[in-house]
Formats: structure tokens, sequence, C-alpha cells
């Protein structure tokens, strides 16, 4: 690893995914500033992990994207990457608000990129979504997949990817841009993890359901799959985050911008994930049906060639794994985080 104690600043340090990130930075020895408007994200795990890592090595603001960041720049001189995880995420909510994504995603974006290209930070890790690519014409879909999103988030993280393209060409923007596929686990500790209620993520809801902590509804609409329930590519999010290692890893060594698919190059559906769950737990629950959400589709699985390729990486845990940790999290933290 070529990291240690390089400064990166991480945005939505404080959701699901950006606060495992920032653990799995701290532990590998980066050095990083975090942001949150925590609309969604949690002060919690960032006080945690401060106390963890310490302040010399973690230190997070509070911080909306479409906001000056100016005073936070030039306080924290010599980062070197932003990592940025943080957006509004809802296929659901973004078909019933379509403003707040283009809002928050797409001018939160711009005004991040041109602040920190005026303050001469030019590596970009961004969290994209699979959710650019629409209907799936083919499966597995790989990099050069067409992009026709069906709802206005894959739309959103669509109109960022392209004004990143645009700076890599204009600006000497150097990125990697990782369009994730379905994500689930916790931390491999259970210590963080998804605290979203309810949470937006089958795994998450299908282990609350077994646990006895929400009633487990099924929000899918019916699809032309084998048993009418949509297929999705079901990713641990360490192992997700490990890609965002290893893609800071290859910018930092002078790796050219790339996209970047991650996921298993699994499909499952979500009546096999239900099915999964209640076998691992050993425990069956009652299965209700609520209104099915808009903007979803049929089947989703990635191609993870070029992500074995260009970083050499490759998923590692298994989804008995993911159910387990999740377990653990949910029992330790049934409510999760509480501000």
């Amino acid at each position: 690893m070529t990291s240690s104690k390089r400064k990166i600043l991480v945005t939505g340090a404080g959701g699901y995914i950006g606060s495992v990130a920032t653990d799995l930075f701290l532990k590998k020895e980066f050095e990083v500033v975090g942001i949150d408007n925590f609309s969604t994200g949690y002060r919690q795990p960032l006080e945690l992990l401060q106390k963890k890592f310490g302040s010399k090595s973690f230190r997070f603001y509070e911080a909306d994207l479409r906001d000056d960041l100016s005073p936070i720049l030039k306080k924290e001189k010599g980062i070197e990457a932003v990592v940025h995880y943080a957006a509004s995420c809802s296929v659901n909510e973004s078909m019933e608000d379509p403003l707040k994504y283009f809002s928050n995603n797409v001018c939160g974006s711009q005004n991040l990129f041109r602040q920190i290209l005026e303050y001469g930070i030019n590596n970009l890790v961004f969290s994209s979504t699979c959710a650019v690519y629409g209907e799936a014409q083919y499966v597995p879909i790989d990099e050069n997949h067409p992009t026709f999103p069906t709802n206005p988030y894959g739309e959103s993280k669509r109109m960022i990817e392209k004004m990143i393209e645009w700076l890599g060409k204009l600006k000497d923007l150097h990125f990697v841009i990782l369009r994730y596929f379905n994500v689930c686990g916790a931390s491999d500790d259970s210590a963080l993890g998804d605290s979203k209620r309810p949470s937006m993520l089958l795994v998450q809801n299908a282990v609350r359901g077994a646990l006895d902590l929400a009633p487990f509804s099924l929000t899918c609409p019916k699809v032309d799959t084998p048993d009418g329930t949509p297929i999705r590519d079901y990713l641990n999010v360490v192992d997700l985050n490990s890609a965002h290692l290893l893609a800071l890893d290859y910018l930092f060594s002078g790796g050219q911008s790339e996209i970047i698919n991650l996921g298993t190059g699994a499909g499952s559906s979500v009546l096999e994930i239900v099915n999964q769950v209640q076998a691992v737990l050993g425990k069956k629950f009652s299965i209700g049906k609520s209104a099915p959400r808009q903007g979803e589709y049929a089947k989703m699985v990635a191609s993870i060639e070029k992500a074995k390729k260009v970083l050499g990486w490759q998923p590692k845990r298994s989804l008995e794994q993911s159910i387990r940790s999740l377990t653990a999290w949910y029992q330790n933290r049934p409510q999760g985080w509480e501000y």
C-alpha cells in the first residue's frame, strides 16, 4: 500500500457505506477528513472512530456540499484525494421528489468539484451506481453497457459521471468512478452498519424481519424472472470499500481514469435472499406485501472482470457472512445510531 499518512477527504462519512469506509481508511493509516450534513448520516459512528483513532488521524465537519467548503479546505491543507460517497440514494424517493436528487446529488457534486479543483485536489474516487444502466440489455452488465437510467436517482449519478469525465478531459481531474450494484453486510466486527429505519436495502430488512425488529414486506413489483421477483447482485460493504482503497492506490500510482463496476458477478432474486436469511438464522418470518417501489427493473448482475484486471480486486465475503455481520450489528444496536 502506498497510503502511509496520505490525507484524504471523505464525503458522506456518517452514512452506512461512508462510516465503514472511514474505518477501513483509518486502519490503512490514511489521515481522514470527513464531512456530512447529517441529513441521513450520523455523528455517533464518527465520534466513535475519532475516539478509536484519535483526532490527529481523523476529524469531521458538518457541512452540506452545496455550501462554501473553503473554511474546511483552508484549514485542512494537504488533502490529496476525495472519496465522494455523499448522496441521496433512494430510487423510489427520486421518482417522488426528483428535484431533491438533482439539487443534492448533482448541484452538491458540482460545487464540491469546483472547490476541490480550486484547492489543487485532483484525485477523485466517486461512488456511483448500476442505476445508470437502466433496464439490463444483457447480463452480466459490463462497463460498456448503454446507460439509460429509468429513475432520477440513476440519472443524477450519470450526470455527475459526465461532469467528472469532462473535468478529466479539461481540468486534469484524475478519477475512478465505481458503479455499485447492491450493498449488504456490516463491518467485520459488526460495530458499524446500516442505521436507516426503514433501510432501503433488502438483506438488511430481511434480517430485521428475522430478528422481530420490524415487520418484513416485499416492496418489489412483479417482474419477468423465474420467481417473479427482481434479481440483484449483493456485495458486502467491506469488500465494496476495499475496492475504494485499491482505487486510491491506483490513482496515487499514476493510473489512468476509469469507470469500474463493483458486484459479485452472481445474482439472487428477492425471494432467494429471504429464504437464505431464514436458513442462516434458522427462523421463518412472515412476509407482508406493500405498494411496489417505482423505477425498479427486473435483473441487474455485474461483470467484475474489469475490477479484477484494473484494480486486482475481487469480493471475499459470502452472502452468509454479510447476513451474520448484519445480525450481530442489529442485535447490538437494534435502533441503529441514536444521533
